[in-house]
């Protein structure tokens, strides 16, 4: 039997990259996967991938950083399969490389409420629906860099290395009620950006490798296969936990 069979699974930034492959893995695991992103034609497409592979699936369109949004989205889930048990957090705001004195309150305030309040959103009322189902499972997706740093992403790397204490304490707060909270850190991958990037800077690509033991970059897949194994009862043990799937980056 396939390793999530019957459960009901969330992910935010679904839509393409490692959200998508994250939504596809769940669906073949036997999942019924509600695919959530802020650009409705990203999630559509997601979710028609699923259907041609078997796969059940619906779309959400939703703004992580807005309350309302969010509590509606997960609402959707337990509205139309009655309940959620498994999420992967994977939304994300990218503004680029700017010296922290450059950077306008107004994006600063953007990317955190994305990439760190969106988190908490999340977490919050997929906690509240979990509860319901006596357990569940949270991933949240942060960054290979945590135990690193690179100039020009403070707002970045800030929200990305509070995820992880998010993580822990959330994993204190309810691992006794039978929700495991856990985090995945992704080293650089081939998601649709980073090809956007290797076509005008081929050299940023080569760099990325010199830098990671397995001398390549990771596919999505590669990725979401371990944030989907911290789902599975396979993973009953692992609680507060960053699984770093970088190819050893983080070890140089």
């Amino acid at each position: 039997m396939a390793a999530l069979e019957g459960k009901v699974a969330l992910v935010t930034g679904a839509g393409r990259g490692l959200g998508r492959a994250c939504a596809r893995i769940f669906a073949r695991e036997g999942a019924r996967v509600v695919v959530v992103d802020l650009r409705p034609e990203g999630g559509e497409e997601t979710v028609q991938l699923i259907k041609d592979a078997g796969g059940e699936a619906i779309a959400v369109g939703a703004d992580v950083s807005q309350p309302a949004q969010v509590e509606a989205m997960v609402r959707a889930a337990v509205e139309t399969y009655g309940g959620l048990d498994c999420a992967i957090n994977n939304a994300v705001y990218f503004y680029g490389r700017h010296p922290l004195a450059d950077i306008p309150d107004e994006d600063w305030n953007r990317a955190l409420a994305v990439n760190y309040t969106g988190v908490f959103l999340c977490m919050k009322h997929e906690i509240r629906a979990m509860l319901e189902r006596g357990g569940g499972a949270i991933v949240n997706v942060g960054s290979g860099n945590e135990h690193s740093s690179k100039p020009g992403l403070s707002w970045y790397l800030s929200a990305k290395q509070a995820i992880y204490g998010l993580t822990k304490v959330a994993a204190l707060d309810y691992g006794g009620q039978g929700i495991r909270v856990n985090a995945i850190g992704p080293g650089s991958m081939w998601t649709p950006a980073l090809r956007q990037t290797a076509e005008q800077n081929p050299h940023h690509v080569e760099q990325l490798e010199a830098l990671t033991p397995l001398r390549r970059l990771a596919e999505p897949e590669e990725v979401a296969e371990a944030a989907i194994w911290l789902c599975t009862d396979k993973a009953s043990y692992v609680l507060g936990h960053t699984l770093v799937a970088d190819g050893g980056a983080v070890l140089g």
